[in-house]
Formats: C-alpha cells, structure tokens, sequence
C-alpha cells in the first residue's frame, strides 16, 4: 500500500500538480484501498476539517498578513537603513547588514520567503555595486532568510505547536538562541568573504546619521517587543500578539508612515487571503494524510525498518534531522512538518525527548531544506524575485549548508543553546 500512496504522489508532482493535489489525490488512494471503495470517505473530510480546526492557526493569516503589509511599507527600509549605519563600513559590513537585516525582518514576519523579497530586494543591487559575486549574495540572502523560521514569530513553529500539541510560546523564546548563533556565523564567514576576495568597504557613518537610522527603525523595532514581551510578559498568547501585530503593522503603515492607502490595505489582505487559502488547505489535506498512512501503520513498518526502536536519543534525533532535512529539499515545508511530526511523535515521547527541543530541531532542518537543492522552495522565490538562472542561485550554498548543517548537530548535543532561555522564561 505504501508503494502505491507514494508513487501516485511522485507522479503527480513530477507532472508538475501543486502539492495540495498529490496529498489529497494520496490520501484519496490509501481509503480505497484500506476500505475497498469510498463509502468512508467522510471520514477523510472530518480528519481535513480538524486538521484546520485549531485556534492556534488563527495566527499564521495575521503574522502573513502584517508581513505582507511590512513588505508593502516602509519598516523593512528603515530596519535595513539602521543596521547599515553601524556596520556597513566594516569589511564585510554589507553582508553582515544583509543577513542582520533578515534576522530582524524574520522577527517581525516569521516567513522565509517574505524575508527573501523584503530584504533582498533593495540589498542585492547595493552588495553587486559594493563588489560582491552575485552567487554569494543571492546564497547569503537565500539562506540568512532561514533564520526568520527560528526568531519569532515562526509559522513553521506554529504548525509544529498545533500538531505536535507543543506549547508555541515556549517553542518561540527557545528559537532566538539558535537564530542569533546562526547569524553570529554567518556575519563571520562574510567578513571573512570580504578579507579574501578583497571587498570594499563603504563610507562610515556619521554618528548624527546614525541616530537619525534609529529613531527612523524605533517603530518596525516595535514589532518584536509586542511579539515576544506581549507573550512573556503574559499580557498576549501568540494568537493574540498576531492580531496585535496586524494592527501595529497597519497604524504604522497607513497612520504613522502614510506608505499605504486604503487601497493598498485592500490588495494586501487579497494577496494574503490567497496565501491562507494555499496554507490551510495544505494544512486540511496534510491531516489528513497523517490519519491515513498512521491508520495503515506505515510509520511503524518505516521507523521499524530503521531499527530507531533500539537507538538513544542521540540517534533518535539524528534520524529525526536526516528526515526532515531531505524532505524539505523536495517538498514545502508545511508538508513535511504535518506529514513526518505525528509519525515521530510515539518515538519522540518514548525516549523523553523534551518536545520542544526536538521541535527547534526540525524548524531549523525544515528551514536548512528549504534552501537546499534540488527543491528547496526558498531557491525558487529568488529565482522568481532576481530573475537569475537556478544554478547561479544555488552555486554559493555549499558553506552556508556546511554552517546550518554544524548548528544543528550542536543543537543535538547542547540542546541548551535553544532551552536555556526557556527554562530561564518559564522554570
């Protein structure tokens, strides 16, 4: 049965179907042929309509849509005007701008490809014009938006939260340690970068020019304190800081900057309509899925295979990552986190693993597979956005992978690199 689910999905894909076909149209096979025919099939709609029933979900349209408005505005601009002041004339200070800049986009948007069409945008043309090879930039700029998927807030952490039954504020506090490990590196093999290939450096700011930069970014930079101390200070749940931030998003936007008329807010609640839909169908059609093949027992058959019943948690882990890391290179995200958790969950809760370590785990293997090839989808967002054939895009990877690939086997093993400000937040 298993052969046959997974085939008619890899047929469907490669006939180039989007993602949400494949998973129904699998899903739609295993109920044919566990029950015979389709006289269960309601069974199936039940499992897609709990799938999106959460109230957690209720976040991820308001983090996109406070995103969609950011991007639409002037609060990337400003994060990205700031940053700039301080290290552009350092060597590698444009890079280390650039991936600092998503860091801080990432805080505020909590999605990957928004981080890669806020931030690139303005930033690539500025790194080519400074002397950067473009496959560095568009590497840096692929993979720096990886780090948007571990600051908070993080739409994969909220999938993660609904289907793991993980509590989201803890998963969100424990992803701000890996985030800014991730960057620190990054900013050192830029300016490393920068040393070899000789870079120049630009014209040091003026401390008034400096000032200027961050009364201009103390209103984007509002987006975080409402995110993480609305949750900590218990005055939000995440699903309340959301909604906070759409409102924050359009008082600065429309009222305070005046970079969106009503019009604009509009088209942009349009645009992130369509994105929820593509979301929460994938989100339905997942549930689905997981129902199905864990009816089947397929996870147990695979995971039994593996022998993962015999390893520690060291291994446990491993596999965990290996899993998540290659099905991210070929499927979004969101799938792999709906389809994989539940068949690892059994193994997770019977070696004690803390769920939210393991959680930063696979948000930093879906992030890390999202910009790796063949499929990361990052890849194809800024193939979209720069208009650069797909090997330039993916030529500079190779070092950033080799980085985030090191950050997460020292998660394996120093798993307080992600837990030590959550004990610290709520021990």
């Amino acid at each position: 049965m298993a052969l046959t689910v997974f085939a008619v999905m890899i047929v469907l894909l490669l006939l180039g179907f989007p993602m949400m076909i494949p998973l129904l149209a699998g899903t739609l096979t295993g109920f044919l042929m566990i029950f015979g025919d389709f006289s269960q099939i309601e069974t199936a709609v039940q499992q897609i309509i709990a799938g999106i029933r959460p109230a957690s979900l209720i976040a991820v349209p308001m983090f996109i849509f406070a995103a969609d408005i950011m991007t639409r505005g002037q609060s990337a601009g400003r994060l990205i005007d700031m940053v700039m002041s301080f290290v552009g004339h350092l060597k590698g200070g444009l890079a280390v701008s650039t991936a600092t800049a998503c860091t801080m986009f990432g805080a505020v948007s909590g999605s990957t490809q928004a981080t890669v069409v806020a931030i690139g945008s303005p930033l690539r043309p500025r790194m080519l014009k400074a002397g950067y090879n473009d496959s560095f930039i568009l590497a840096l700029i692929v993979n720096s938006s990886d780090i948007a998927f571990l600051i908070p807030p993080s739409i994969g952490m909220i999938i993660y939260g609904v289907v793991s039954n993980t509590s989201i504020a803890e998963l969100f506090i424990a992803g701000i340690g890996p985030g800014l490990l991730i960057l620190l590196l990054f900013s050192i093999f830029s300016v490393i970068y920068a040393i070899r290939n000789d870079v120049p450096t630009e014209p040091k700011a003026a401390w008034a020019a400096r000032i200027k930069a961050v009364q201009k970014a103390l209103w984007p930079m509002g987006f975080p304190a409402i995110i993480i101390g609305g949750i900590y200070g218990g005055i939000f749940s995440p699903t309340e800081a959301a909604a906070a931030c759409v409102l924050y998003a359009l008082l600065l936007e429309v009222v305070i900057f005046r970079s969106l008329d009503l019009n604009g807010v509009y088209e942009t609640a349009k645009s992130t309509g369509l994105i929820t839909a593509v979301v929460f169908i994938l989100v339905g059609a997942g549930a689905a899925f997981s129902w199905i093949i864990s009816f089947a027992q397929i996870p147990q058959a695979v995971l039994g295979a593996v022998g993962i019943d015999e390893m520690g948690s060291i291994g446990v882990l491993f596999v965990i990552s290996v899993a998540f890391f290659i099905g991210c290179m070929f499927v979004d995200p969101i799938v792999v986190i709906l389809v994989l958790v539940p068949i690892f969950a059994p193994v997770v809760e019977a070696v004690g693993l803390d769920p939210v370590h393991v959680g930063i785990i696979i948000t930093l293997q879906v992030a890390i597979g999202s910009a790796t090839p063949p499929f990361g989808c990052d890849i194809f967002t800024a193939i979209a956005v720069f208009k650069r054939p797909y090997i330039e895009v993916i030529r500079g990877t190779p070092p950033f992978i080799i980085i985030l690939l090191s950050v997460s086997v020292a998660l394996i093993f120093f798993p307080q690199i992600a837990l030590f400000l959550r004990d610290l937040a709520f021990n």
